[in-house]
């Protein structure tokens, strides 16, 4: 899968150390994929993910502290981050719609 705005994924580092290495793996294993459906996803990740509207992602980042927001195109084998922050900021968002990025 190709990952789009990986530079989203860098700034957030800079400013949440802690998230670095939980991104960097999420980042891997999903540059890895080659999924077709939803359950390819869960079956690379397992626990922790949340399916919404629009082909979107929820991950829990990091013991959930951060949350990361995909919309996966299948065809396109293309991955667009689509919000990451603290839950904090995530509660404040409709995870369904939001398109910060």
């Amino acid at each position: 899968m190709r990952v789009i705005k990986r530079s989203v994924l860098d700034a957030f580092c800079r400013k949440h150390r802690q998230a670095k290495a939980p991104l960097e793996l999420w980042y891997h294993q999903t540059k890895q994929g080659a999924w077709q459906t939803p359950d390819d996803v869960k079956r690379t990740f397992g626990a922790g993910l949340d399916f919404v509207a629009n082909n979107r992602i929820i991950h829990n980042i990091s013991k959930n502290r951060y949350r990361l927001i995909v919309e996966i195109n299948y065809r396109k084998q293309a991955v667009f981050i689509r919000f990451l922050g603290t839950h904090r900021e995530y509660d404040s968002i409709d995870p369904a719609t939001v398109k910060l990025y």
